[in-house]
Parts: C-alpha cells; structure tokens; sequence
C-alpha cells in the first residue's frame, strides 16, 4: 500500500482532497452544486478534443472549463443561473459526443477521466495538479470575505460595493482550476462527490466558517485516503468507495443535527420553576384572554 509505485497516488488524492474541501465548503455555501457537477461533465469533452487532437488532455480540460465557466456567469445574467448551467453543459456535452464520435482509440483514456486512475498517476501529472492547486488555494484566501460576503448576504454585499456578478464569475473559476486540476486524478465524476459530500457533511456539524471548511478538509482527506486503501486491499474500484464515504459522512452529519435540533427543543420544553411560577403568579397574562 505504501510502496513506491504509490507514492504519487497518496500525494495527489492528498492535494485533490485539500483543494476539494477548501473550495467545496463555498460551493454548498453559494448553492452551486449543479454548476460543480456540470463543469466536470462538461470539460471532459474537452479532454476527449484533446484526445482527438492528440493534445495533452490537461489544456483540454482547462480550455473547456474555463469556457464552461464564462458561459455559466455570461448567460447567467439573463436567464436562471439552472437554466444556463444546463445549457452550457448541453453543448459541451454535445461537442464531446462529436469528439468521440470521430475516434476509435479512445476506451481506455476516456474511462481514466471519467473515473479517475488515481492509482496510476504519474510525475508529470503530479506537479500540475500541484501549481493549480496553489493557484486554486490562493485565490480562495485571497476572494475570502467579498466571496463570503457575497455567498451569505448579496444584497449586503452589494450595498457594501461588492460586485456579486463578479464574485459569481471568480468563483466559477476556481471550479474549472480544480476541475482542470482534479478530473485526471480522481475522474470527472468523483470530484462532484468530493466537492459536495465532505463540505455539506461539515456545515452540518458547525456553522462557523473556518471551523467548517478545516473540518470538510479533514472530512475529504479521511474519505480519499480510506477509498485508496480500501481499494487497494480489496481490488474493487476507488470511486466506490469515495462515493460511498462521502455519501455516508454527509448521512451521519444529517443525523447529527437532527439529534441537536431535537436535544435543544427538548432543553427548551423544561423550564425551570422560577420562571414556571413567574409565569403563574399574579400579573402573569391570562391565557383564556391572550
């Protein structure tokens, strides 16, 4: 499991993991799950061009991301932000059967974007995942109030002069870095679960911000490095398991707040005798009146 061979695979499931709580947590923030899940799908036609083209499926990837996300915030101001992001992804979706459609040689590249090889990265994808995350990670921190600002209150946010249209276009961004960055290692369709079971399973437990997003990081980095060793003890695919976790984490932190919500009521229901007897002595309003 710790062999050599595997050295890449923990430091990039690692960074994917880091990259996917940070910016997951403002995804389930800004409600954005449908965008997160459309950007991926929809940048893998890019890959397959870049398949095509025999270009290196990285540029393909980002091409289209970032494309998919202009479209998203362009068309988004004057039609339902749903009703853009389902059409953006319509066309990119629509391109990559194009792309498919005009090559043979495609099965096994196109399975590893989907579902990710994890288990098979190489150096020379190592480092790119790594410069994107940084650049990913830094705009965060660098975007972290007006973007907070603009995800809980927009109308205080534009009050205050803070360009949410703006906001929306930044952080539909930094959704095609990380989709750039986290597609070759964990597949288009993982780094949906990534970036919303962790993070929807942390603000479940806090409402604090950086308590919440520290805790979707933790939650995200158990989820991958568990599925990689789940899968390389029991020989069943890692996305399994990262789908699983995640959907489990998120389970237990539903049934946590639950429990909170029915321990407070209940504290809330006992009242203590002092204010029992206030609300019964004399003075006190009369319900039959009231």
């Amino acid at each position: 499991m710790f062999a050599y061979f595997m050295v890449n695979a923990w430091e990039a499931a690692t960074i994917v993991a880091i990259v996917a709580g940070v910016v997951g947590f403002f995804t389930v923030l800004r409600g954005a799950a449908f965008a997160a899940h459309s950007l991926p799908n929809g940048a893998f036609a890019g890959a397959a061009g870049a398949v095509l083209i025999g270009a290196n499926t990285i540029v393909g990837l980002g091409v289209f991301s970032l494309a998919g996300a202009g479209m998203i915030a362009g068309l988004g101001r004057r039609a339902r932000s749903d009703v853009a992001t389902a059409l953006t992804i319509v066309l990119m979706l629509a391109l990559g059967d194009l792309f498919l459609s005009r090559t043979s040689e495609y099965a096994p590249e196109i399975y590893s974007l989907l579902f990710g090889e994890v288990l098979g990265v190489s150096t020379s994808k190592l480092w790119p995942t790594i410069a994107i995350a940084a650049v990913c990670v830094a705009a965060i921190v660098f975007l972290y109030r007006p973007l907070m600002l603009s995800s809980v209150t927009p109308e205080v946010a534009e009050a205050r002069g803070i360009n949410t249209r703006l906001m929306d276009l930044a952080f539909l961004v930094v959704v095609a870095l990380v989709t750039t960055m986290a597609v070759p290692v964990v597949g288009s369709l993982l780094i949906f679960s990534l970036l919303i079971g962790p993070p929807a399973a942390a603000r479940s437990f806090t409402n604090r911000p950086l308590v919440a997003m520290g805790l979707s990081v933790l939650l995200a980095l158990v989820t991958v490095w568990a599925a990689i060793a789940v899968s390389y003890e029991t020989n069943l695919p890692i996305g399994f398991f990262v789908g699983s976790i995640s959907a489990f984490a998120y389970t237990v932190g539903r049934g946590w707040t639950a429990w909170q919500q029915k321990d407070r009521g209940r504290r809330h229901g006992r009242l203590h005798p002092a204010t029992v007897a206030g609300r019964t002595g004399p003075g006190a309003p009369n319900p039959a009146v009231s």
